[in-house]
């Protein structure tokens, strides 16, 4: 890949405790390899603190905080009015990683929309984007987005919707984001989004350390797989890889609010 393209993740769990001693070192080779840009999506209160002490620490990385819908039964009501004082600490990026997940049958659907909607009000007062996990819920996800008047867009995390829900979003202001399920071949339905969406509409993410890609050889994605997904794309899509890496690195800038 020529060293001249530049990447950004849009989404990574540099926080994760499989990163553990590794960060430094992981991070330099992934600013020497071509990554520009790195947000790291909050999941629980607990671990607030630590991103805002990582990217504190390293320019390459970038702060957005939330309540996880699979974590909610973790979450407290006190939770949100701590994620509205963190707003005035420091630089955020987004409200996330927030949303609904209705995978299990199991999950608190009800107590999942509480949190997500009051989250959706704490980013609107804020006017920043939100990132948003949806499993089993996107029809629902976009009514709660209309209902409650949120205009200031975010990014679908790992987008695996049908393609009149993905028009529905990008016509909401949201990116869509692509990342390992994309390398597999089997996965017809959205390497068919990621081949046909307007470029304009996708960025590109790793989710580390889960959703690794094809080729991932260990037990955890990291951030260098990201090229392994851009070469995905890469291979789905007409347009040059230069012009790949500039859309999709601008569409995360421009949707972040980042110079």
């Amino acid at each position: 890949m020529p060293k001249q393209l530049k990447i950004f993740d849009s989404h990574c769990h540099l926080d994760f405790k499989q990163f553990e001693g590794k960060l430094e070192l992981m991070l330099d080779k992934a600013r020497e390899a071509g990554i520009c840009g790195i947000l790291i999506p909050g999941v629980e209160h607990e671990g607030w603190r630590r991103i805002r002490q990582m990217t504190a620490r390293y320019p390459l990385c970038h702060t957005a905080l939330g309540l996880h819908p699979m974590y909610v039964s973790a979450h407290q009501k006190s939770h949100l009015h701590d994620l509205e004082l963190a707003l005035s600490v420091g630089p955020i990026a987004a409200i996330g990683e927030i949303g609904l997940d209705y995978y299990k049958a199991e999950n608190d659907r009800k107590l999942q929309k509480e949190y997500f909607e009051a989250q959706l009000v704490i980013a609107r007062e804020a006017r920043l984007p939100v990132v948003l996990h949806v499993r089993k819920a996107h029809d629902e996800v976009l009514l709660l987005l209309k209902n409650n008047h949120f205009n200031f867009g975010g990014i679908v995390h790992a987008f695996n919707g049908s393609e009149y829900q993905a028009e529905r979003y990008i016509s909401m202001g949201f990116k869509l984001g692509f990342g390992g399920a994309m390398t597999f071949p089997r996965a017809a339905k959205i390497r068919k989004l990621a081949t046909s969406l307007p470029l304009e509409s996708i960025v590109l993410e790793t989710d580390a350390p889960d959703m690794p890609p094809v080729s991932c050889k260990q037990s955890y994605n990291t951030p260098l797989h990201l090229f392994d997904n851009f070469k995905s794309l890469d291979s789905l899509r007409e347009e040059s890889s230069q012009e790949i890496a500039e859309q999709t690195t601008k569409n995360a800038y421009s949707i972040l609010n980042f110079d």
